[in-house]
């Protein structure tokens, strides 16, 4: 198992310390950047000024977007296997065809 470092990321001017895996610090960081980024779009775009509310936008349109992109993979998953079924199908297709040509 991974040992944990020790974060602190800030979103929204706030500090938050967190442990992490090696492996996950630079995503965690980079989430952060993400949505202060994020935040601050909403900020500049809208009159809200409730970073309450800012962050409730930020947090809504991130899982959209994650939604979206399960949705993605999903039906990419669906498609590779429609192909497979339809490759398998051309195959026995083949296979019985040549069969009947075969017997006399």
């Amino acid at each position: 198992m991974s040992e944990l470092n020790s974060v602190k990321v800030s979103i929204s001017n706030r500090s938050y310390p967190l442990r992490v895996s090696k492996e996950e610090e630079e995503k965690v960081l980079q989430a952060a950047q993400a949505i202060n980024k994020r935040l601050k779009e909403f900020e500049d775009s809208y009159a809200v000024k409730d970073k309450q509310d800012l962050l409730a936008m930020c947090a809504l349109q991130f899982a959209t977007e994650a939604m979206g992109h399960h949705k993605q993979d999903k039906k990419t998953g669906q498609d590779e296997a429609a192909d497979q079924v339809d490759y398998l199908k051309l195959l026995i297709d083949e296979y019985l065809a040549s069969e009947e040509t075969a017997t006399p």
